[in-house]
């Protein structure tokens, strides 16, 4: 019978592990000898199994060299194995070898100077790496242009928008109340001063009652029972010679006082329940309407300017969003103010206030024992309040002007990382600007380059203030800017700003 390679090479084999099989029955037993028998069997075919896989991927060529080398005697098996596993392996390395050494391209003959346009041309077309912000003072730079700026255009259509509430509410107020003496309404506050940021989102409108100087006259809080540095009552004079009806405003007086309640709540239900708004929103091509209940007070005037509904429209078939909707929306807050002599006054609920007797600074239940705090009383509800607002904006404003400083650039830059931050929220415009006023008179480069050093010094001024609870205000030092907050709020503020002083940019996020 004729017997291939193969064949003979598995007889060979076979016949080995019989004759070990054999010896084992007398080694281990019968039961022993079988288990190794079922085992040798089962390695057997798989290596079988894996002989077979890999004849059927080699070539014919391999086949038949292997052949060859097996076919004539069992002795040559051996031999004839590691011959084939030599060639194996240099068939591999020389493949390896293709693969890795690919030929090079021809070289060009290129000039000097067509290679040095050609290496232009490349340095053109390839754009720089972006740069990596690593510093403070970038990324102050980039947070401020990024979210702290409102756009020139919103801003101005913010104002616009105001503007023509104003009009259209004087002229109704004038066709009302034709013996009203009113001056003309006019805008006020950070959207005005170019201080407002993020979004172009609320601003006021002082509608001016126009009172004789003859007949009334302004009493600080400070000299009446008040005690309130920022209170002032409008008191009328000359009752004897001028009896009460001369004046116009004297329909709204208390105890011989001009009632700040009273005027804003004639205003109030004026402006909010008589005006058709459908007809006025339709006039301006915005949407109009009075917020019920601002602030918790149910005398203070708040409108709400937003974008029509035909607006809305044309936003949404343009694929917009509504974040620009909200960045439109405009809430208007209209406030009655007087003018008597160079003292310029508002009806509106002043903030808490707490007056303390001791000229220590340090919170202290000694301390706390000598203070009397100053709710909102019926009589301070008929008092007028003086807002120092101006006077800090403008001193800002001046100081900046005169060296170039960036002041309002870091107080707008604050007055940002504390509307997006929930701990600091509470933190305004109102104590953010006294207490860079207060800062201006230590510090003394308020460069563009200093930028990162004038915020970082910010911060820890403010958890100065907060440590000891007082804020100052700068033009009066009575006021506690401060004493509004619990201590609670004030521990929390304290704690995120400490953590801010190592690491500031948390508070740019």
């Amino acid at each position: 019978m004729y017997y291939n390679g193969r064949r003979r090479g598995q007889d060979g084999v076979g016949a080995v592990i019989d004759f070990l099989l054999a010896n084992a029955r007398l080694v281990i037993g019968v039961g022993g000898a079988a288990i190794l028998g079922i085992a040798t069997l089962a390695v057997k075919r798989v290596i079988e199994r894996a002989g077979r896989r890999a004849e059927e991927n080699k070539p014919m060529t391999d086949s038949w060299e292997e052949l060859s080398l097996v076919s004539s005697s069992p002795k040559l098996l051996k031999k004839g194995i590691e011959d084939v596993v030599m060639k194996k392996i240099a068939v591999a390395t020389r493949k390896a070898d293709l693969s890795q050494a690919l030929p090079a391209a021809p070289a060009l003959d290129i000039r000097p100077a067509e290679r040095e346009r050609v290496c232009e041309r490349v340095c053109v077309a390839t754009p720089p790496p972006p740069r990596v912000c690593v510093s403070l003072q970038e990324r102050l730079a980039q947070y401020y242009a990024a979210r702290v700026c409102v756009p020139a255009p919103v801003a101005m259509r913010a104002q616009s928008r105001a503007l023509e509430v104003a009009t259209e509410i004087q002229a109704f107020l004038c066709a009302k109340h034709p013996h009203m003496p009113l001056g003309e309404m006019r805008l006020a506050g950070s959207l005005l001063d170019d201080l407002q940021v993020i979004s172009a989102d609320h601003t006021t409108l002082l509608v001016h009652l126009q009172v004789e100087d003859s007949l009334w006259s302004a009493v600080r809080g400070e000299d009446t029972f008040l005690s309130h540095p920022q209170l002032y009552l409008i008191r009328r004079e000359n009752l004897e010679y001028f009896p009460r009806g001369r004046s116009y405003w004297d329909h709204f007086l208390v105890g011989g006082y001009l009632s700040a309640r009273l005027v804003a709540e004639q205003l109030a239900k004026s402006v909010t329940e008589a005006m058709n708004w459908p007809s006025l929103s339709g006039s301006l091509g915005c949407e109009v309407r009075p917020v019920l209940g601002a602030d918790g007070n149910a005398a203070a005037i708040q409108l709400e300017v937003s974008p029509s509904n035909e607006e809305d429209g044309e936003d949404a078939e343009d694929g917009e969003d509504g974040e620009e909707e909200e960045e439109e929306r405009l809430f208007v807050r209209v406030l009655p103010t007087l003018c008597i002599g160079d003292e310029s006054v508002c009806a509106v609920r002043p903030p808490p206030h707490t007056h303390t007797h001791t000229h220590t600074h340090t919170r202290t239940p000694a301390t706390a024992a000598h203070t009397h705090s100053h709710s909102h009383t019926p009589c301070c509800e008929h008092a007028w309040f003086y807002s120092l607002y101006p006077k800090e904006a403008g001193l800002l404003a001046s100081l900046d002007q005169s060296d170039g400083g960036v002041r309002r650039k870091c107080l707008k830059t604050l007055k940002a990382v504390c509307r997006t931050n929930p701990t600091l929220r509470p933190l305004t415009g109102r104590h953010l600007g006294n207490l860079l006023l207060h800062l201006s008179d230590k510090a003394t480069d308020w460069s563009e380059e200093a930028f990162s050093g004038r915020f970082q010094e910010a911060i820890e001024e403010l958890i100065g203030y907060l440590e000891i609870g007082r804020l100052p205000n700068y033009f009066k030092p009575a006021v506690n800017h401060l004493q509004e907050f619990s201590e609670d709020e004030i521990d929390e503020m304290g704690f995120m700003l400490y953590c801010a002083v190592s690491q500031p940019e948390i508070l740019l996020i």
